[in-house]
């Protein structure tokens, strides 16, 4: 598609420079994905228990705290606390993904690579074989689906083309 500014392509490119010059250039913060830090919590959480010797995920499943309601006892494990966190971070990386430029696509690549490492972390490490993983990785999957969608469409809308 070529008009008289010249190819789309071209015209994102121009434009996604604009917007990094404008805001004084890359910032990690916006390149991180943001899904890696309950991931590496989990990591961190799991290998310790291995470490002092606990039995498979001991210290993800064990309650932290348990709260006393109108329903019943709660208990909350380091597993939920660590889910709560990755919501976090996913509802703060779907507010990020609805930007353009060349830190939002830096962001979806290293997200792609984290959900990658994750896949292969829950494949081939028994420690990471759990449900608690399993969802950090569907979060992982949403946020790589989602960021590139997003992206896509207001990529579209900045192009004008309907």
């Amino acid at each position: 598609m070529t008009g008289p500014t010249g190819s789309g392509v071209a015209v994102g490119l121009a434009s996604s420079e604009a917007q990094v010059q404008q805001s004084g250039g890359l910032n990690v913060f916006t390149i991180f994905p943001k899904l890696l830090i309950p991931m590496a919590v989990y990591a961190l959480v799991a290998y310790s228990d291995a470490f002092f010797g606990g039995e498979g995920a001991s210290m993800l499943t064990n309650p932290l705290i348990t709260l006393g309601l109108p329903s019943g006892e709660w208990a909350v494990s380091a597993a939920d606390l660590i889910l709560t966190l990755a919501l976090a971070m996913l509802f703060i990386e779907m507010v990020g993904s609805a930007s353009s430029g060349t830190s939002s696509l830096l962001n979806h690549g290293l997200s792609m690579a984290t959900l990658l490492v994750g896949i292969l972390l829950f494949l081939l490490v028994p420690v990471f074989a759990t449900s608690t993983f399993f969802l950090l990785i569907v979060m992982s999957l949403l946020d790589v689906v989602a960021g590139f969608t997003v992206t896509a469409i207001s990529a579209r809308r900045d192009l004008g083309a309907g």
